[in-house]
């Protein structure tokens, strides 16, 4: 396996100067015209272009989670896990279509400011809570040790706190010029992170063909990997049967099959795209047309994304299979699964390993940055300007925002330093979903019902909030225990550690179902229509015919894939 050589270490260097210098070019840039303010900072008021935008959303949501987590994922279970990319491309159509003319006609900065306009003060600061909760301790957490361990890996260990605290510093530089600085520089991020990514899967195609003597040919990689590990190459789980092996119940238990697509997967994916501060923050400055053509090109991004974060992982799942990677799959002697991603960067050529490891760093430093700012967003806006400072001048919030950024990061790296949080045991992908999983159903569902039904009520929607976080508890911890292994609800499986579990997704399926009878029993009690209640005309809800055409290609080469991998 090579390492770095010269020739990477100045690929990498002229990527972070580019970057950063075409950042503090587009905040010079914004000084000079005057535009400062808090709007400018945390929305880039309208200034970005949809392809900007789309190119933001993938940047954004292209990070550790996908390119260490999902190759992760891609060597336990194959090409299943594809359905967390493929089913965001109809998320990002419903958000588009549904979504984002709602919040735009609201004049909608912040997802609490939703809250707070259509229920109540109490709503939004309860859910402003949980956010920052969720964005410091699982997001930006993971996604900095899972990024910083990567990298480390690849640069032959010893280099976890200073790459973690590198990281970290990057990421400041480019929160700090605001969202506008944020979308820009996520263009050339995203430009990089293909270019980069896409070469990784080139050359573990090449790996896995020169492994089995077939040459230097991706097609022929791709094509032994297809017939080596047929079951890596299905998108639908089979539920275990009885004295089923542990391997195959844990697949299950991350990927529940067909029935997850029936619970928890859609909740993950329009939670994720349609009510998270930290993506929808990207349209939310923009006008109609510009934010729905940006958020579909982002859709049409989503169905090409598991080329670049899940090949990689199930190619190198075939070769430590057929006796290969077995040094670069250990790391302190323990085999991790969120190493097969930089188990293949590590066999890049010289040059391109510099290229492809300032891809995983783009993705790492954008999401980073854009998770901080969206911190930053909801803390200030809707705590600070709310709950200690009223009076706070436009000025004074910016500077706010930036110390917030800060703190932000420097709480970040002390739980990162020694994995407080146990990210590097559970797996990082599947500690980002499932802990999101604890909050998510909620979110949406008072979302949902706050957006299309006119009865809800602010007393039904905390009730709601409540009810999501117990069951998710319940659920995730608690239910095998009491109610046992088998009901008219769920199946528990062992989970290898002398406990049953219930799968995730199936249980943020099960914590969304008792969120919305609850939330719309409260509701019934109340008057018919509530008086904070949204005027939706339909007229909202109409798309252009070019709007339309990319909602008909991203839904055709859909239907292909599922038909192909089905």
């Amino acid at each position: 396996m090579n390492k770095f050589a010269t020739i990477d270490y100045v690929i990498f260097v002229i990527y972070f100067i580019v970057v950063t210098g075409y950042g503090y070019w587009v905040y010079s840039r914004k000084k000079i015209k005057g535009v400062s303010d808090s709007h400018d900072f945390f929305l880039a008021e309208g200034s970005l272009t949809w392809w900007a935008i789309g190119a933001s959303l993938i940047a954004s949501n292209i990070s550790a989670e996908q390119f260490i987590g999902t190759s992760g994922q891609g060597f336990e279970v194959g090409l299943a896990v594809a359905a967390y990319e493929w089913v965001a491309a109809i998320a990002l159509i419903i958000v588009a279509v549904w979504f984002i003319p709602i919040f735009l006609k609201n004049k909608i900065f912040t997802m609490p400011q939703f809250l707070h306009n259509r229920y109540n003060e109490t709503v939004s600061f309860i859910m402003a809570i949980f956010w920052l909760l969720l964005y410091v301790l699982v997001n930006l957490t993971s996604i900095l040790y899972l990024g910083a361990l990567a990298i480390n890996n690849l640069m032959g260990g010893g280099y976890l706190h200073e790459i973690i605290i590198a990281l970290s510093i990057f990421a400041l530089f480019i929160t700090l010029g605001g969202m506008k600085v944020i979308g820009f520089t996520d263009v050339i991020q995203v430009l990089v992170l293909v270019i980069g990514g896409l070469a990784t899967t080139y050359i573990a195609l090449t790996l896995v063909s020169e492994h089995f003597g077939l040459g230097k040919d991706a097609m022929a990689g791709l094509n032994k990997m297809m017939s080596d590990a047929p079951e890596h190459f299905r998108m639908m789980m089979a539920k275990p049967k009885p004295g089923a092996p542990q391997e195959e119940i844990n697949k299950y238990l991350a990927l529940p099959g067909i029935a997850m697509y029936f619970a928890g997967q859609w909740i993950v994916n329009l939670n994720y795209w349609g009510c998270n501060q930290y993506i929808t923050q990207r349209a939310l400055g923009a006008d109609l047309k510009t934010a729905r053509t940006g958020i579909l090109f982002a859709g049409l991004m989503k169905l090409a994304m598991p080329v670049i974060v899940v090949l990689p992982g199930i190619a190198a799942y075939v070769l430590y299979k057929n006796g290969a990677l077995q040094q670069e799959m250990t790391t302190g002697g323990h085999f991790k699964i969120d190493n097969a991603y930089s188990a293949i960067l590590g066999f890049l050529p010289t040059g391109l390993k510099g290229l492809s490891v300032a891809a995983l760093t783009a993705a790492i430093v954008a999401s980073l940055a854009g998770k901080a700012n969206s911190i930053s967003t909801i803390f200030t806006l809707d705590i600070y300007k709310k709950h200690i400072n009223k009076e706070a001048s436009e000025k004074n919030m910016v500077v706010f925002g930036r110390l917030t950024i800060v703190a932000a990061l420097v709480f970040s790296i002390i739980l990162t330093w020694k994995d407080l949080l146990g990210i590097g045991g559970e797996g990082g992908f599947t500690f980002i979903q499932k802990y999101t999983g604890f909050i998510s159903p909620g979110i949406f569902a008072i979302f949902i019902l706050g957006f299309f039904w006119k009865r809800t009520t602010s007393a039904a929607a905390i009730a709601g909030i409540l009810t999501s976080f117990g069951m998710s508890v319940l659920f995730n911890n608690y239910a095998p225990k009491l109610f046992g292994h088998e009901t008219f609800l769920y199946t528990a499986f062992p989970n290898g550690k002398g406990g049953y579990e219930i799968p995730f997704l199936i249980c943020m399926g099960l914590s969304f179902l008792f969120t919305m009878i609850v939330t719309i029993g409260i509701s019934l009690a109340g008057p018919k229509v509530n008086p904070k209640a949204l005027e939706i005309p339909r007229s909202m809800f109409k798309v252009e015919k070019s709007t339309m055409a990319l909602i008909i290609v991203t839904l055709i080469l859909l239907t292909m894939l599922y038909v192909k991998f089905w």
